[in-house]
Order: structure tokens, then sequence, then C-alpha cells
């Protein structure tokens, strides 16, 4: 069995070491790499690092060092082909055949890298000749200069139909047309595939050449050709300047993705050095792998135009199955009818750089789009959008995102529609909330209670509803991860008074000091600030018919009835107290009458979410 470079490259390309090596020890985030104390040696401050990046970990302490295959037969003990099995199999690739042809196809292979490395010199040697006059001045009026051609290699294919034929005739028409550079019809002679062409090498992540992009000099179409793909070059799997952005990227720890190879080489000769293109495609699965691995949320720039915007919405799609915690897109949108290339040959490095300060998360790129997509006047019209939203959440793998997705669509669906809690600010002292039913500790239904007794009213002196607010701060001590993701609405009760009011201040407080709680841990630190027997009291309210309260419920929907709750709980003071206002002026005339009722169906709907959170079976109730 032949294992040439080309396939260990990619296998090694496939392979996330820090997913490998996370699978048998513990690793730490510390900045772009991982550290860890080093398994190959006993340590007790951690010297072993994993860089993602370039592929490979290393240990200061020990010198260990090694890619994943070197992982696999140092740490684990496996035979060479055997890990290499292993890794091939992970990354879905087949292993190759066992006989000649596979070390034939190697040794082509590095004949087609030298072809394609000699056409990238003959090129550039005819853009500084005589015939490549036309093409400088072409890179002159784009402002490129000598020096930022010189570096992308940049060149020019006279328009002739065998000038390179003849100049790369010791490989024989047969590589040349392997390699792209000639094209053959049915039973002529193979001619040159650029023509009167500023020609772009595209270079893979190692540097080789492998492809050329040609741009055409005057007018003609098409404005951009391609290589075709070949054995070297797979354009779905190919980012153009991978080789030189990494580097960049990780010295400005972030990634730049645009539409074309001008764009790039004019952020670069701009500064920008940490800028690549897909290759006159859409993003694919693999190129955005690429980009992750360079950066947690990569930045796309795509022209301002109709059709840039839809290749951003188009990559949006494409990554949302992919999303993982701390891993998705930001999108920077340019000025209508520019594109990166025009930005900062206009307005300077300056008004990019202010353009990427503040990009546009992926959450709010397709709510934006789906809200867009059609008029929301009717009701089937806003369920359609709700449809459409849960579809898009539902596609994300990792049921974490999905989960949070989910809970952040339905949030602005609700405060889009005026039934949200986000704008909500405490209104002050208001009167007692409506009596409502509620189960005993079997699970059957009560009527209402007589008006809340004063220390109810005080408890709830914020409006909020003791009962239900009881329940959600139990459902925060016992998933405390919760805290963090709604801090935004329960910042808005820290105004809250009583007893319940300053528990739920000090909980908030609580998470952040220290975002990385467990239930022990925020029971520990709420004793030492005095909330000991209430917190407690509260981790053990296993009698209220909520599933976050529940020490065995389903942990997904524990936090998503959660989300639920804390929803309503916010929403139903500000519904109440506009309610109370409308009723007063209800019989003034017929708008007051109209809000009133209004204000009745939003209530209505509020109570039945609630309800719908509420366990019902005697089975759910016993722990």
């Amino acid at each position: 069995m032949s294992l040439t470079p080309a396939f260990l490259d990619e296998l090694r390309a496939r392979t996330l070491l820090s997913g490998l090596i996370a699978k048998t020890t513990k690793l730490q985030k510390a900045g772009r790499e991982f550290r860890a104390c080093c398994p190959f040696h006993n340590e007790k401050t951690p010297s072993f690092y994993v860089n993602d990046d370039k592929g490979f970990y290393h240990c200061f302490g020990c010198g260990a060092h090694g890619d994943a295959i070197r992982w696999l037969t140092d740490q684990r003990g496996l035979p060479f082909i055997d890990a290499v099995k292993e890794l091939a199999q992970a990354a879905g690739m087949d292993m190759p055949e066992q006989d000649r042809r596979a070390a034939e196809k190697a040794e082509r292979a590095k004949g087609l890298h030298e072809a394609c490395d000699d056409a990238a010199k003959w090129f550039t040697e005819r853009l500084n000749g005589i015939e490549g006059a036309e093409a400088r001045a072409v890179l002159r009026k784009r402002g490129i200069s000598e020096e930022t051609a010189r570096s992308f290699g940049l060149g020019f294919a006279p328009d002739s139909r065998g000038k390179l034929k003849e100049a790369l005739k010791s490989y024989g028409d047969a590589m040349l047309v392997e390699a792209g550079l000639l094209i053959a019809v049915d039973d002529k002679d193979p001619y040159d595939r650029f023509r009167g062409r500023l020609m772009i090498p595209i270079r893979d992540a190692r540097g080789r050449t492998i492809a050329f992009g040609g741009r055409i000099i005057g007018d003609g179409e098409p404005k951009y050709l391609n290589s075709p793909e070949t054995p070297l070059f797979d354009k779905g799997r190919t980012l153009y300047n991978l080789d030189r952005a990494q580097a960049a990227a990780r010295k400005a720890n972030r990634i730049i993705a645009v539409e074309g190879y001008m764009d790039v080489i004019a952020l670069a000769q701009a500064g920008f050095g940490e800028a690549v293109a897909p290759l006159g495609t859409a993003l694919t699965e693999h190129q955005l792998e690429r980009l992750w691995r360079m950066a947690e949320v990569p930045l796309l720039c795509f022209d301002g135009d109709a059709a840039g915007q839809k290749a951003a919405l188009r990559a949006a799609h494409r990554a949302l199955p992919m999303l993982q915690p701390g891993r998705s897109l930001a999108f920077v949108t340019l000025p209508d009818g520019l594109d990166p290339d025009d930005l900062v040959r206009s307005k300077g490095a300056a008004a990019f750089e202010a353009l990427l300060k503040t990009p546009q998360p992926l959450v709010d790129r397709l709510w934006a789009s789906e809200v867009a997509a059609e008029p929301l006047d009717t009701p089937e019209q806003r369920a359609g959008l709700k449809r459409r939203l849960a579809a898009l959440a539902e596609s994300i793998a990792d049921s974490n995102v999905k989960h949070e997705y989910l809970a952040e669509f339905r949030a602005r669906t609700d405060a889009h529609f005026g039934r949200g809690p986000r704008a909500f600010e405490p209104r002050g002292q208001r009167g007692p909330a409506p009596a409502r039913g509620k189960r005993d500790r079997r699970g059957v239904w009560q009527p209402p209670e007589p008006p809340p007794s004063s220390t109810a009213r005080s408890l709830g002196a914020a409006g909020l509803d003791p009962v239900l607010a009881r329940a959600v701060l139990a459902g925060l001590i016992r998933h405390p991860a919760e805290i963090a993701r709604h801090m935004e609405i329960l910042g808005s009760l820290r105004s809250a008074s009583g007893a319940l009011g300053k528990l739920f201040e000090a909980v908030i407080d609580v998470a952040l000091e220290d975002r990385q709680l467990d239930s022990g841990k925020v029971l520990t630190i709420l004793a030492r600030s005095g909330f000991d027997q209430m917190a407690g009291d509260l981790l053990r309210a296993d009698t209220l018919p909520f599933s976050f309260t529940r020490s065995r419920a389903d942990a997904e929907k524990a936090r998503e009835d959660l989300g639920e709750a804390i929803a309503v709980m916010v929403a139903l003071p500000a519904v109440d107290a506009a309610l109370a206002e409308a009723t007063i002026g209800a019989d003034a005339n017929d708008a007051a009458f109209a809000r009133q009722q209004a204000l009745m169906q939003q209530r209505r709907a509020l109570g039945e979410r609630l309800a719908n959170l509420m366990l019902a079976d005697e089975d759910d109730l016993d722990e």
C-alpha cells in the first residue's frame, strides 16, 4: 500500500487535532491554541500545547512533538498503518489502492506540481516583459503596486494558442492537459487554455501552485476563467490565498472571506493579509471548515449588491448544520454597489476596518432575512415566519446550539409582535395580579385563591407573580448555565423588592462573577451571602409543576421550558399593568375598548403559554 504525501496531507487537513487529542486528554483553551498537562510525562503545570492551525502538538517540557498520526502511534501505541486507517475512516476517506498505480499517481502529481510552478514563472516573465505592458497598465489603474504583484506571483498569458505549450513542451501535452494548462478538444492538437489574461496563481495550504485564475485584459467573456478541476485542484476545497492568510489570521485573530481574487489582493496591499476567497462558487462545507480552523467566527464580507448579499445568505444557511458552541459566522455589509477592492481604494483602510469592528452576527442575518421575506400582516403570515425560523434552527446538528436558536427566535418573534419582554422596564408599584389557580401536591388543579395577603403583595411588589418567580428561581439554581443566557431579561428584575427580588439580584450577581457554575457552587456562594435557607428550599421545590424544578427531568426540555417561563414571567406584569390602565378608560371610546380587548387577548395567550408548561400527569409529579 502506497500512502502518498498528498493523501497524508489531506488526511491531516481533515482531522481536527484538538478534537482527536481531547478524547483522552483534557484540554484548555489558550488563545488560538489549547494546552494541557503533558500526557507523555508527569507535570503539574501545563506545558503541552495543541495548534489546530499548524496541525501539530508540542510539549515544552519533554519535547514531545507530532501530528494526528504521530499522536495515535505514540500515545495509543498503534502501528503507523493502523493509525492512518483509523483517521481515514473518521475523515470519510478511502485508503489508497494497494498496487503500483498509487505510486505512479503520486509521481504524476509531483510532475503536475512542477508543471504548474513552471507555468507560474513563465506567466510572471511575460508580465514583466514587452508583452505584459497592457496587463501592467491594468494593475496600475487598479492601484496594485509592483511589490504586491510580485508577492502574489501575478503574471500574464499572451493572446496565443501555443506559446505556453511550446515553453513547457518537455512535460508533454498529456500532462499539461491534465494540469489544466492546455485544452484538448476531440482529435485536434491541444492549445493554451489561458490567452490574453492577467494570471493569478492559486496555491494550496503549503504554498504550491495548483491552478490559475485568469482575468481578461480588455473586453471579452468570461471576465474570469479558472483552471478546471484536476488531480491537484478541487475548487470546492480550496480557498484563494490560504497559504498566506493562515499566519496573518493568527496574528490578527480573525479571518475575512471575500468574493474574488482582486478583493484579496487589494485588501492585502491595504494591510489586511488575513483575507481569502472561494473560487467562483458559493462557500462550501469544506471551505467553512477551513475558515473555522483559523477563527471561531469568520467574517464574511461579500459585495454590497444583491448578488453578493444572496451569496452571504447562502453561506449562512450552509453553515447552520455545522454550528457548534462558540463557532459561528459574522457578516460585514458593504455600501451598496461597492466591493472591498472599491472601498479600500476610494475610502482607505480605516473605513474598511471600521466595518470589521461592527459585524452582523449570524442570528441577526437570518432573522432579518426571514422577517423581510414576506408581509407579516395576517396570523397565517406570522405563523409562516415562525415555521421558517423553526426549520432553520432544527437544521443545526448540535443540540445546545439548536436550543439556543429556538429560544432566541421565539423571544424575537414575541418582541417583534409586541408580546415579548425585551423592552419591559418595571413601572414601580402596581396592584396585585389577578387571582390564578394552581395545582396541589398531587397535581390536581385548584380554583383561584383569594386576593394575596400583604406579605404576598410585598414579594410581588415589582409586579411579578410570586409563585412563578419562585419556580423560575428554583429552575435557575438547578440549571445555572441558563442565568447567563437570560441575563438581559433577568437584569430587568434587579429593581424588584422583597425577598424574591433580592434573591434574583443575588443569583444574577453570582453569574456575573463566574459563568462556569453548577448548582452546588451556586448554593455555596448564595449561602455566603445569607441566602442559604431560601435557596436550599427552592432547590427542593420538586412539587412545583414545572419540568425545570425537577431533579430528574429531561435537561433539554427543562432548559426550553425555563426560557419560556422567564419570558412569560416578565411579560405578565407589563400586560397586567397596561390592561388595568386600559380597563379604566374602556368606556370612553371605541379605540380604548378595542385596546382593552386586545390586551385581554394577550393576557389569555400568556396564561395559555404558562398552562402549557405545567406538568399535568401525576406520574410526572412523582420523584
